[in-house]
C-alpha cells in the first residue's frame, strides 16, 4: 500500500463509495472507531461490520467528507491525517482535526484506529 492508495481510500470515502472504500480492507479486518465505551472506543470487526459502519456514517450525515488528507507509509504502517466535517439531522456540525493509524498486510488494511479531536458540536443555525 502506497500514501497514494490511502489518497484513494479517502476519494472513495468522500464519494460515499462502499464497494470503492471496502476495496482497500482484509476480509479480517478491524476497525476502531473514535468512541465508544472501551479505551479503543468501539471495535468493529470483518468486513461487513465495517461496511455497514461506514455506510451508517453517510445515512447520518449525507455531507460527511475528510477534506485536507495527507498520508504516509512505511513496511506494514500507515498514518493518515484529515479535517472531518459533517452536519448531524438537527442541522448541528462537526469539523475537526483526526488521523487513523492503520496496520496493513499484503496490500490491505487489517486494523483501522481512528482519532479525532473532541470538539463540541458547532450548533444549527437558528430558524425563525
Amino acid at each position: 500500500m502506497t500514501p497514494n492508495d490511502l489518497s484513494n481510500l479517502f476519494d472513495a470515502f468522500n464519494r460515499h463509495d462502499i464497494d470503492g472504500v471496502m476495496s482497500f480492507f482484509a476480509k479480517d479486518c478491524t476497525f476502531n472507531t473514535v468512541a465508544g465505551s472501551e479505551a479503543h472506543g468501539t471495535r468493529i470487526e470483518g468486513t461487513d461490520q465495517i461496511a455497514t459502519a461506514f455506510s451508517g456514517v453517510w445515512q447520518t450525515m449525507p455531507d460527511a467528507h475528510w477534506a485536507h488528507h495527507g498520508h504516509f507509509v512505511h513496511g506494514d504502517r500507515a498514518v493518515s491525517e484529515w479535517t472531518f466535517s459533517g452536519t448531524n439531522a438537527d442541522g448541528s456540525r462537526i469539523e475537526a482535526e483526526g488521523c487513523d493509524l492503520f496496520t496493513l498486510r499484503d496490500g490491505k488494511i487489517v486494523r483501522k484506529q481512528a482519532f479525532r479531536k473532541n470538539r463540541p458540536l458547532i450548533a444549527a443555525p437558528f430558524r425563525y
